[in-house]
């Protein structure tokens, strides 16, 4: 059996619960795993925990939020790379049966698991499971469902696992960017799935295998209070129809179709972000400036 290097790279700034975290990727029964850690941390707490743990890969990084979040993904060296956010979580069996899926099939750009939302307690509150079995997708079948569903069922990157080849071939400056829209203050992580898997595709695993931490006192983007970009989660769904209509992945009669819900979206919330009502107004021109003849793009 293939035992591919994997990269575990932990982006990492909230010291409260790292130490937990990097326990949970020293704890992996696979064998063949580098451990790296991008801090930008204020405090010195979190390189103090990694130089408890010998054999963890340390870089200091001047790099803040999604910028230090790519410097730990391209430092990565092996084979395939295991996102891990400093306050998550990781199933002792997470690894090992991510790269089992990837071994199966080499056309796999990308897995994904179910997981469990946990408190600052290491309480569960939520199991998220998007299938009730595991399986096969095709990549472009991901990107439409999560483009004309407006939700993210794939989870934060804690959750993944991909090809660094596949990585190297998007580029820095494009994991986060579909078309003419960058997704960096927004929905990066939704971007950078549907650019891993273009192509390819994506394999969900029916298992809980990574524990994501949902805790307002937390300085992270899942925050409104910390994130003043928060608008951006849900105004990208909007933009995310044009570039995916730009793209010839969804057709002309279905953008028209999702007008009412982004009618819905902008009712519900363009008083509370105004990045809503930006996105609503760029879905209407780029509809309004379609050719009442043109032909319907077709997916491809």
């Amino acid at each position: 059996m293939s035992l591919p290097k994997v990269s575990v790279v932990i982006p990492s700034y909230k010291p409260g619960h790292f130490e937990q975290c990097l326990r949970s990727a020293l704890g992996q029964t696979y064998p063949n795993i580098e451990i790296l850690v991008s801090d930008n941390c204020p405090s010195e707490a979190i390189r103090d925990a990694c130089a408890r743990h010998p054999g963890v890969i340390y870089q200091r990084s001047g790099a803040l939020r999604e910028a230090n979040v790519l410097s730990s993904f391209y430092s990565g060296k092996g084979e395939l790379i295991k996102p891990l956010f400093d306050d998550d979580i990781l199933h002792p069996f997470c690894v090992e049966r991510m790269v089992a899926v990837m071994n199966m099939n080499p056309s796999t750009q990308m897995v994904f698991s179910a997981s469990q939302v946990i408190n600052a307690d290491n309480e569960r509150s939520e199991t998220r499971r998007p299938y009730q079995a595991s399986g096969s997708m095709p990549g472009l079948d991901m990107h439409r469902s999560m483009a004309l569903g407006m939700r993210n069922f794939v989870g934060e990157f804690t959750s993944i696992m991909f090809r660094r080849e596949k990585l190297w071939s998007i580029g820095w400056k494009d994991l986060f960017r579909i078309g003419s829209h960058d997704f960096t203050l927004g929905l990066a992580d939704v971007a950078a799935y549907c650019n891993l898997v273009k192509g390819g595709d994506v394999f969900y695993i029916d298992e809980e295998l990574s524990y994501f931490r949902r805790d307002q006192r937390l300085q992270s983007n899942s925050n409104p209070a910390a994130n003043p970009n928060f608008g951006n989660c849900f105004s990208d769904y909007i933009d995310l129809l044009v570039v995916s209509h730009e793209q010839g992945l969804v057709s002309r009669a279905e953008l028209l179709g999702l007008e009412a819900q982004v009618d819905s979206v902008h009712q519900r919330l363009g008083g509370v972000f105004e990045q809503v009502g930006r996105s609503r107004l760029r879905y209407l021109d780029y509809v309004a400036a379609l050719p009442a003849d043109a032909a319907p793009a077709q997916p491809q």
